[in-house]
């Protein structure tokens, strides 16, 4: 192997190593969790309940662990497998484990379904070579190992064959190496696609600067050098991400690129963390430039600036200088002129010097200033602005207040932000310019690009501690690409399934991700966090707190968003991505959403001399300003919005990542996941959790769990049978066999549940975790094999070993004894002799081939004779097949009849078949017929319903608007009025004042002639008021100490009430999930009812079938009964045979005895017994016939009670795995209910401790409340004391001033006066009409003195006033003690309630631990259930498997039944037989008392003849005498012997005669039988067959029904799927329209917000005039005041202390004046408020305005969302004609659609455009825009009318629907009736079979009568032999019976018998 194969290629000889395959399959080897490794090998030992016993791999050590957390693993096979997805066992440990092992061996690419996972090398492979890129050029992907260039190949090849567009998606962490990989997969498409290698265009190809390839890659050197910096994890870390395009015509050539940026990190550029850098430039710049560049620039050391937070940070193996002239060589290659470099490095410069510019705090006041303006100088020169203007612009902007502009100096951190701000805003719009200028120069060619494929490096997926706005935006980014990824892994699957013919439920996995996407992006009902965000960013007082509280009201049931659970969390709100929970803290969230820029500067950089800084800035109208902040003392407050429209960044960036997202759908993508091993930058170490997290974030394991739904194991047929025929060894048959047939087989006898698999057209496909366990099979098997095999080589070597040691052992005993006879015999002379003779001699040697030719020779007569044998055999064997052949010709004569009857039934049954199919296509095209009708008045009705819908939107938008003018005409009305009744209440304000004024001076005139008295009652008020000033003092200090003390409550108490709302939204939360887990939980009981429920059936069915056996028993016992009784019967008949036997024996020795003497006895004793020999044949015959039939019986019998046990036992075995499944389904129910009951008893407790605590904080609530009420009513009547001691306080000091005054000097009064009357002048010149009131106050002077007596007694009052005051004062003491004690009181409840409160922090604690340990269980629920679920169906298979075995033991049953019946038959007919056989025992019996009585008679004549013998013997000497009687006398014994012998040949005649018949009827009756049986045998096939085919008839109709039922179902599928299609398009239109009433609605909001503004409005006046009502109380107050002053004066006595109170008071009333001036101007403020209110709605109207263009952009959206629908409609329905007219309907319909909506735009355009200037215009336009409604009401109205017409019509199509579908249902009977038809001829079917049967049984009766008949003959036989016997009929001497072999012998013999028999002679 090659360096490079090194890094590319698995060794397979490590991966298929045979130990670690036995290791394996030996111990049972999983994955368990590990904190260190992340997951450990390990053997499970034991298993305990939930928990197993794990033996650790690695060191052996053995640990407990949760079944739940226990990983499958892989087999060795799947060791370093490049695609992940072909891992049997898909988990998480697996996937880390394949990684890791690839990683380790220095493979860094790996597949895993569609991703490419690469893993950060950190260090260079040599595997990016011109050689490999020239390996894998033009490969397909699985032909080499895995590798970014395999991934970028493919998407070339199938950009050029498919024309389709692709992209790249590079995603990962920061540092996993997403921008090397975007790097190569550009250098390999930059080799590959090179368009420098054709000489046709080299001319035209050759650019201003270089050549398109060189450009492209040297776009990457720029980029990186502006947007890359080093991080901690990373040195070279992209800070954006980049969407580069690069565009290829259509020979494959590369034409042009364009690149598009996302999110740069501009923050970096003003600050670092520690050991960071910022974006390389600067460092490259400040190291790199020339001397001549360094004072064009002004740079400076890095320590001088203070945006390089950290200096001058090196990278090591980098060098700033040489990077820095490499990207310059770029700019020039990519043809940037040296004057935009210039401008470039003047901007970085100039972001440098803006971080030197400081701001300093001014002393006495806020506003910021700078001492030194150097850094501002620079920056003025490096970007062409006037020094003094932007130091104006930063320190005091001007700012619009109203219509007007003002200066506002800014703090010294306002200051700090806008430069920072500017820097920020200065770079990013630098970098956008540059990214724009690189497109410029890669978009030169002339050539026009067919395709392009787009490579996306974008940040993956970031979960920190705390994430910001920032990390938003990446996991929402991420979250859309994994919804891509999802939707084109299903769409990739679905296409796989379609190809191989797989039947799968799709499940669309790009919809999960679709509930977190629309949380963060959903415009509106509810609106996301975006939509959010930016509704904060338009109102003023908006702070980041008021968006988390919004986004928690709007959001807080969403099921992927929750509220932080511990009570002082940090975060603000967490989302659940895809990825994980991310918790995100909402801090600057607005500030960074606007993006603020000071628009002084802005406009000032526009205006600027460079004109590349200009050209930067051009776009100054779309900035939201610095001054638009409200409270410029805050930074972190929200800001107002600018007049216009301004875009923020989260719409730009969701209108990029919207643009992007459609870009990418359109392509065909390819995913590469990038992945850091560890944070230290190691070469070869991974850290496993660190992956794992990276895996979960890149969603690679995502993608696993959509795997894991389907079939992720895929093998080839051939491989499949390869490696698996081995578990399956005779399920093949030999010779060929096609893959897919032999796979089938393989698979059927492996019995696999039929979910685990599916079989393709070319694959088997397998669910996770089957190849796994057909390996462990497959390992098991080859085990045993090699052990067998192993043992049978050790046993033949054994015993060739054996084998050898007996020969060797033989071999040394012959050596031994032939060593002991040879030293024996040595010595021997005659040995010597022997040995020396032996050789000569030859006589020896021709005995032996004499021997020998002997030996042969009987060989060959053994040869000979054994031929000879073996020919007589074959001559033997030929003849019985010749026997044999003749009978099966006769039985092939027999098949050939039963064939033509079968072949005329089957083609009566074929007429029957099309007549039917004749029906059903009749059926089938009125069905048709019927459907297009249905389908053409379905489109009809769509269409009316489309014409209404769009006529009730007009109407209701006609409405709408014609509500909203309505009610813009009051709003304007009501605003007119109250503007009028304002100017009537201001004028009134008015004349009051002007009276008040005259009042006033008055009253100054009398107050100057009662200064002198009240100079004298001073001292002695002075004494009273030291008095009373100490008094205050110490009431001050308590009510000090109060107040502190009630804010201290009043924190305490805000406290305790966000805390408890906390906990009641936790406990509210806790709540909602046991509300969730108890529908779990009742879920799981319907569940485990409804499993309970089936068993009980399947215990039913059991119940059923044990019953039958029973039964089954029953008849078996029975039979058996029946056999014992025919085995007495046999025994009987065996007895008999023997007595029969017996006396037969002695009828023979009595014959032999009697027949000595003749040889005529001899001759007949020689036939009786062959006569006795044949019947003890037959007898045998019978015997053994009946035997035969005995074990025939008994061996049906045995294999019938066979097969029932063994039924039994598949039923016993079936109905233990029941009970166990129902023991374990109880086990898990009582497992249920009791953590059910431990929820609910958890669920009590938390009840009762909440309704506790509850209790607790409403008596805490109520105590606060009484104790708050009590402190505010002493807080009242200390206020009012305080203001009533204040007014005496102030009254006296004001009596002390004048007394002292007044005793100084009395001289001056004059000219004090003088002088005060000059000043009150100099002001009511200043402010309106003052003149005229001071006039009126010196008049007033002169009246004072009559007011002097008033205030005399005012004085007396006063002094009342006091001494109340003092009693109400100890009063106050005295409560004020008992505050304190209740405020102790309230002290000890607060820390009470603090306790409680921590009490409930800590049950809350445990409920968390037990809502997680809830959720542990709910996902291990969750997985018994999947598993329950998968036994439940294994339960179904085995009950339809029971089902069928139940069906077959019916049928056995009936077939037992059958058979029972039978051996009935059989019975009765052997009882018959047992009859029969007593009757003839019967019969033989009387005939041997017959032959006995014969054998008596010619015994006592043989004694009589002995007797006459030896009387002749005794008398010989009387021979002579009677010779003539004894001559007589033999004649007559010679006459008697002749008749006995004839006599004896006529009865053995008739005997054979009769035994003849007897044998001819047994042949006939048996082959009669045979016949019969025979004729049986066929007719039940006949039946049989007839049945099957007609059965298969019905069947196949059936089939042909379901098939017709189908393509209806299929047709009726096609037409709901357009349908559906046609109602998405019309939801896809009601979408647009619901968009349109939305902005309507939103509009309708604004008027309404406008109304509420309206009613502010109103209220400000309100309180206002209760300001003024408040001021005049006042006044009355004062002039009580007076009154009392009135009185004191009258004490005074001097006229110039007089004057000196008279100059006190004017001054009182001129400060009077004053007040009320300020509150003119208040009001004229308040006014000009109104108006700049008014002026802002009118913005916010503006605003609208966009919003509706807004709304118009989503409709034109939704249109393209529409044209889309339609093209994909469009391919659909290209198949049917029909259709093609419906989408061009369709078509037309949206034309229509668009031009409303184009007219609705307008309408809505021109509403809104006009202007709000002249309120009386308006309402002029409304009133004719009312009449113009009322018209276009009264048309609406026709419109209606017109409607409501076709709705009638389409009512009227519906009741012809519902007729035709009436029709469909008469058919549907027509159907069922035919179908009972064809039953009704099965039935009858049945019935012939039946009457067979009868005919058959009836045939079996004829038979049995037949038999009796010759029984009977046989009885008549019988008794005439034993009349014969007897002697009852005379001998005769002639034999006339012929020995006939016919049939009818029978009749023939007794005709012969009846003629020859004469008549009896008497003896």
């Amino acid at each position: 192997m090659s360096d490079a194969d090194k890094f590319l290629y698995v060794d397979r000889n490590v991966v298929n190593n045979p130990l670690a395959q036995a290791d394996w399959a030996s111990k049972k080897l999983v994955w368990v969790p590990s904190e260190r490794l992340g997951f450990e090998a390990g053997s499970i030992k034991e298993e305990h309940g939930d928990e197993c016993v794990v033996e650790l791999a690695d060191s052996g050590k053995k640990i407990r662990v949760n079944k739940d957390d226990i990983q499958k693993m892989n087999p060795p096979k799947f060791s370093k497998v490049e695609d992940m997805a072909e891992l049997t066992c898909l988990n998480e440990a697996s996937v880390l484990h394949n990684l890791k092992e690839r990683y380790y061996s220095g493979l860094i690419y790996t597949y895993s379904g569609l991703f490419c996972v690469v893993i950060n090398p950190y260090k260079n492979l040599p595997i990016y070579s011109e050689e490999i890129v020239d390996m894998y050029k033009g490969k397909k992907r699985h032909e080499m190992p895995p590798h970014i260039y395999a991934i970028t190949d493919t998407a070339y090849r199938s950009m050029m064959q498919d024309r389709e567009d692709q992209s790249i998606l590079c995603t990962g962490e920061s540092g996993a190496g997403k921008t090397e990989n975007t790097k190569k997969v550009i250098q390999y498409l930059a080799h590959i696609a090179s368009s420098h290698k054709t000489k046709k265009d080299q001319n035209n190809l050759v650019l201003s600067h270089g050549e398109l390839e060189k450009q492209l890659l040297q776009a990457n050197p720029i980029l990186e050098a502006f947007g890359n910096a080093k991080t901690v994890k990373n040195d070279n870390s992209s800070r954006f991400g980049k969407f580069i395009r690069i565009n290829f015509d259509v020979n494959g050539y590369i034409v042009g690129a364009n690149i598009e940026t996302y999110l740069l990190e501009k923050s970096r550029a003003i600050r670092q963390a520690k050991e960071e850098r910022t974006f390389h430039i600067f460092y490259y710049l400040l190291t790199g430039a020339g001397d001549k560049l360094r004072s064009d620039l002004l740079l400076e050391n890095y320590n001088n600036y203070r945006f390089l937070s950290n200096g001058n940070v090196t990278i090591p193996g980098q060098q700033d200088k040489d990077l820095f002239t490499e990207t310059m060589d770029a700019f020039r290659i990519m043809g940037i002129p040296e004057d935009e470099q210039i401008g470039l490095l003047k901007v970085v410069a100039s972001v440098l010097q803006l971080g030197n510019m400081s701001f300093k705090k001014e002393r006495h006041t806020d506003q910021a200033s700078m001492p030194d303006n150097t850094a501002a100088q620079k920056v003025c020169h490096l970007m062409g602005m006037n020094v003094t203007d932007f130091t104006r612009a930063i320190l005091s902007p001007r700012i619009k207040v109203g219509r007007d502009y003002v200066q506002k100096a800014q703090t010294q951190e306002q200051a700090e932000f806008a430069v920072e701000a500017l820097a920020k805003a200065t770079y990013e719009r630098m970098f956008r310019w540059l990214v724009m200028r690189i497109n410029k120069a890669l978009d030169k060619t002339k050539r026009q690009g067919a395709s392009f494929i787009g490579i996306l490096d974008i940040a993956g997926f970031e979960i920190f501690e705390l994430n910001s706005f920032e990390q938003l935006c990446i996991n929402y980014t991420n979250e859309k690409l994994q919804q891509l990824f999802n939707h084109t892994m299903f769409i990739l699957e679905q296409e796989e399934y379609q190809r191989e013919g797989i039947e799968w439920s799709f499940i669309d996995f790009g919809l999960d991700l679709q509930p977190c996407i629309e949380l963060i992006e959903k415009p509106a009902s509810p609106p996301g966090i975006l939509a959010l965000l930016d509704e904060e960013c338009w109102f003023p007082k908006a702070t980041d707190k008021s968006f988390v509280e919004k986004v928690l009201q709007e959001q807080g049931t969403h099921p992927k968003f929750f509220k932080p659970k511990k009570l002082k969390d940090e975060a603000d709100f967490c989302i659940i991505h895809y990825a994980g929970k991310v918790d995100y803290k909402a801090d600057e969230w607005l500030l960074k959403n606007m993006d603020p820029l000071n628009d002084n500067v802005a406009s000032l950089l526009n205006q600027s001399t460079d004109k590349f800084v200009s050209e930067l800035w051009k776009d100054v109208d779309s900035i939201v300003g610095l001054d638009k902040v409200t409270g410029m003392s805050e930074m972190h407050g929200a800001f107002k919005t600018r007049k216009g429209m301004f875009r923020t960044v989260g719409q730009l960036y969701k209108e990029q990542l919207s643009k992007l997202m459609a870009t990418l759908r359109n392509t065909n993508p390819n995913f590469v996941r990038c992945i850091i091993p560890n944070h230290e930058k190691k070469a070869g170490k991974l850290d496993p959790h660190l992956v794992l997290d990276q895996l979960r974030c890149n969603g690679v394991l995502e993608g696993i769990r959509i795997c894991r739904q389907g079939f992720p194991n895929r093998i080839v047929f051939q491989e499949f049978r390869q490696r698996y025929e081995i578990l399956t060894p005779n399920a093949i048959p030999k010779g060929f066999m096609d893959g897919k047939q032999a796979c089938v087989l393989m698979i059927k006898s492996l019995e696999l549940d039929p979910n685990l698999y599916r079989i393709g057209q070319s694959k088997v496909f397998f669910r996770a975790g089957v190849l796994a366990h057909l390996e462990e099979e497959r390992d098991m098997k080859i085990t045993d094999i090699i052990i067998s095999f192993q043992a049978w080589c050790r046993g033949y070597v054994a015993r060739k070993a054996f084998a050898k040691r007996q020969q060797q052992l033989t071999a040394m005993r012959v050596i031994q004894r032939n060593c002991a006879a040879y030293l024996k015999l040595r010595n021997w002379q005659w040995w010597r002799l022997f040995t020396k003779v032996k050789p000569l001699l030859q006589v020896s040697r021709q005995e032996e081939e004499m021997q020998a030719k002997d030996e042969e020779l009987n060989k060959v007569k053994e040869k000979h004779f054994h031929a000879e044998q073996q020919i007589r055999e074959m001559v033997d064997k030929h003849q019985q097949l010749n026997a044999e052949k003749m009978a099966l010709q006769e039985q092939l004569q027999a098949e050939t009849e039963l064939c033509a009857e079968a072949e005329e039934m089957r083609a009566r049954l074929a007429a029957k078949k099309q007549e039917l199919e004749e029906i059903l296509h009749d059926l089938e095209a009125r069905v048709e017929e019927e459907e297009e009708r249905a389908s053409h008045l379905a489109t009809e009705k769509k269409k009316m319903q489309q014409n209404i819908s769009d006529l009730e939107q007009q109407l209701d938008e006609e409405e709408a608007a014609r509500q909203k003018l309505q009610l813009e005409k009051v709003t304007m009305e009501a605003k007119m009025k109250k503007i009028e009744e304002d100017v009537m209440v201001l004028d009134d304000h008015n004349n009051k004042l002007m009276k008040e004024k005259k009042l006033l001076e008055e009253r100054i005139s009398e107050s100057t002639t009662n200064l002198a008295e009240e100079e004298e009652k001073s001292k002695s008020l002075q004494k009273l008021k030291t008095k009373h000033e100490a008094m205050i003092t110490d009431l001050e200090d308590r009510l000090r100490r109060e107040e502190k003390q009630r804010q201290e409550l009043e924190k305490n108490r805000r406290k305790m009430e966000s805390d408890f709302t906390e906990t009641s939204d936790q406990i509210s939360e806790l709540q909602a999930q046991i509300a969730e887990l108890r529908a779990q939980l009742a879920k799981k009981e319907e569940e485990l009812q409804a499993a309970l429920a089936r068993i009980e059936e399947e215990a039913a069915q059991k119940n059923l079938a044990q019953k039958k056996i029973r039964e089954l028993e029953a008849q078996l016992s029975e039979l058996q009964e029946d056999l014992e009784l025919e085995k007495q019967a046999r025994a009987k008949a065996e007895k008999h045979r023997r007595d029969l036997g017996e006396e037969l024996e002695a009828l023979k020795t009595e014959l032999e005895d009697t027949l000595d003497s003749t040889a005529a006895q001899q001759e007949l004793r020689s036939k009786r017994e062959t006569e006795v020999a044949h019947l003890k044949k037959t007898l045998d015959d019978e015997s053994k016939l009946h035997e035969q039939q005995l074990a025939d019986l008994r061996q049906k019998h045995s294999q019938a009670f066979d097969e029932l046990n063994e039924q039994l036992e598949q039923a016993k075995r079936n109905k233990a795995s029941v009970e166990k499944n129902k023991q374990a389904l109880e086990s898990e129910r009582n497992e249920l209910s009791i953590e059910l009951q431990t929820l609910m008893q958890g669920k009590g407790e938390s009840e009762h401790r909440r309704k506790k605590a509850e209790a607790q904080v409403q008596e805490l609530q109520l105590k606060h409340s009484e104790s708050e009420r009590q402190r505010l009513e002493l807080a009242e009547k200390l206020s009012k004391v305080q203001a009533e001691l204040e007014n005496v306080n102030s009254v006296l000091s004001e009596v002390e001033g004048k007394s002292i005054k007044a005793a100084k000097d009395c001289s001056t009064v004059e000219s004090q006066l003088q002088d005060v009357q000059e000043l009150l002048q100099e002001e009511t010149r200043q402010k309106l009409s003052v003149n005229t009131r001071l006039r009126q106050l010196e008049d007033e002077q002169n009246n004072l003195k009559e007011q002097l007596e008033e205030e005399e007694e005012a004085k007396r009052n006063v002094e009342r006033q006091l001494q109340t005051v003092q009693a109400q004062l100890a009063e106050l003491k005295k409560k004020a003690e008992q505050d304190a004690g209740s405020l102790e009181s309230a002290e000890e409840g607060k820390k009470k309630f603090q306790r409680d409160l921590e009490g409930v922090n800590q049950r809350l604690e445990e409920k968390c631990a037990a809502y997680e340990k809830l959720d542990k269980t709910k996902t291990r629920l969750q997985q018994e259930l999947d598993d329950l679920q998968v036994d439940q169906d294994h339960l179904r298979q085995i009950v339809s498997n029971l089902e069928k075995k139940q069906k077959k033991f019916d049928q056995m049953l009936a077939e037992e039944k059958n058979i029972s019946g039978r051996y009935a038959e059989e019975r009765d007919r052997a009882e018959a037989e047992a009859r029969e056989k007593e009757t003839r025992t019967l019969a033989l019996t009387r005939e041997l008392e017959a032959l006995r009585e014969v054998k008596e008679e010619l015994d006592r004549n043989n004694k009589l003849l002995r007797a006459e013998m030896e009387d002749l013997v005794s008398s010989k000497d009387d021979v002579g005498k009677n010779v003539h009687e004894l001559e007589k006398a033999k004649r007559a014994m010679e006459q008697q012997l002749e008749e006995m012998k004839t006599q004896l040949e006529e009865l053995e005649d008739e005997l054979q005669a009769t035994e003849d018949a007897k044998l001819r009827l047994e042949v006939n009756m048996q082959a009669m039988k045979a016949q019969y049986e025979r004729d049986l045998a066929g007719r039940d096939e006949m039946g049989e067959e007839k049945k099957r085919a007609l059965v298969k008839q019905v069947r196949e109709m059936e089939m042909e029904l379901e098939d017709e039922r189908k393509q209806r179902s299929a047709a009726v599928a096609g037409r709901k799927k357009l349908e559906l299609d046609l109602k998405e398009l019309e939801a896809a239109i009601d979408m647009a329209n619901k968009n349109r009433d939305e902005a309507l609605k939103q509009l309708k909001k604004l008027q309404a917000q406008m109304k509420d503004l309206i009613r502010e409005l109103d209220d400000t006046r309100l309180s206002r005039d209760e300001i003024l009502t408040q001021s005049k109380e006042t006044e009355k107050k004062l002039k009580g005041m007076e009154a009392d002053m009135l009185q004191m004066q009258e004490e005074l006595a001097a006229a110039e202390r007089v004057k000196r109170q008279a100059q006190q008071e004017r001054d009182e009333l001129q400060d009077e004046i004053n007040n009320q001036a300020a509150k003119n101007a208040q009001v004229a403020e308040e006014r000009r408020r109104l108006e700049a209110r008014i002026a802002q709605l009118e913005e916010e109207l503006e605003e609208e305005q966009c919003n509706t263009e807004l709304v118009n952009d989503r409709l034109k959206k939704a249109m393209l969302q529409t044209d889309q629908m339609n093209v994909e409609l469009t391919a659909e329905r290209s198949t049917s004609q029909r259709v093609e007219g419906a989408r061009s309907q369709l078509d037309r319909q949206n034309k229509e659609l668009k031009l409303k909506l184009q007219e609705l735009e307008g309408t809505v355009k021109s509403k809104y455009k006009a202007n709000m200037a002249a309120l009386e215009a308006k309402i002029a336009q409304l009133e004719e825009q009312l009449d113009i409604e009322t018209r276009e009401r009264q048309t609406a109205t026709k419109l209606v009318r017109r409607s409501e017409k076709k709705l009638k019509e389409v009512i009227l199509q519906v009741d012809d629907e519902r007729r035709n579908t009436e029709q469909y249902k008469d058919q549907v009977d027509k159907l069922n009736s035919r179908m009972k038809q064809l039953k009704r001829q099965l039935e009858e079917a049945e019935e012939e079979a039946q009457r067979a049967n009868a005919n058959r049984r009836k045939l079996q009766r004829e038979l049995e009568d037949a038999t009796e008949s010759a029984d009977a003959m046989n009885r008549e036989v019988n008794s005439l032999k034993s009349k014969l016997r007897r002697g009852d009929l005379p001998f005769t001497t002639r034999r006339t019976i012929p020995r006939s072999s016919g049939g009818g012998g029978d009749s023939e013999e007794e005709s012969e018998v009846k003629s020859e028999t004469p008549e009896p002679k008497p003896e």
